[in-house]
Parts: C-alpha cells; sequence; structure tokens
C-alpha cells in the first residue's frame, strides 16, 4: 500500500469562528468530526494543523482512503 504522504501534508479549507465561551472554534469540513479551539485565533490553528495530522495518521494506520479538501467558499 502506498502512503499518501502530498496529500497528508497538504493545507485544509477550515472555519474559523468565534465560540460562544470566547474561545476560538476551528472546523476542518473535508475531516468529518475534526474540531478544535484555542484562546486566541493563532493558538486555534496551532490546535488544528496538530489534530489533522493526527487524524490523517489514524486513517492512514486503519488503511482508510484520506479525503480530499474540495470545500467551495460561496457567500450567499
Amino acid at each position: 500500500m502506498t502512503v499518501a504522504k502530498p496529500q497528508a501534508e497538504s493545507k485544509r479549507k477550515v472555519l474559523l469562528y468565534p465560540g460562544e465561551d470566547g474561545y476560538f472554534v476551528v472546523e476542518v469540513p473535508s475531516l468529518p468530526g475534526c474540531i478544535s479551539q484555542g484562546k486566541t485565533r493563532e493558538e486555534a490553528v496551532a490546535n488544528i494543523e496538530e489534530a489533522i495530522a493526527l487524524y490523517i495518521e489514524v486513517l492512514q494506520e486503519q488503511g482508510q482512503p484520506i479525503p480530499e479538501d474540495r470545500v467551495e467558499v460561496v457567500l450567499v
């Protein structure tokens, strides 16, 4: 089996928004359930980078495909 290393290292689109508790929440739409938070924007982004790496690592260990980042941003 070939490990999809370029995909694992690629950037992903995330949603970053203020939560009700004053923390910043960040979600990865292309990786269902991959959500984190932080006291600051920078902390939230650092936390989600780690969460993405771990999420992809688990998928690879389980032999699961890594979803592509097919998120499109559209203002309505």
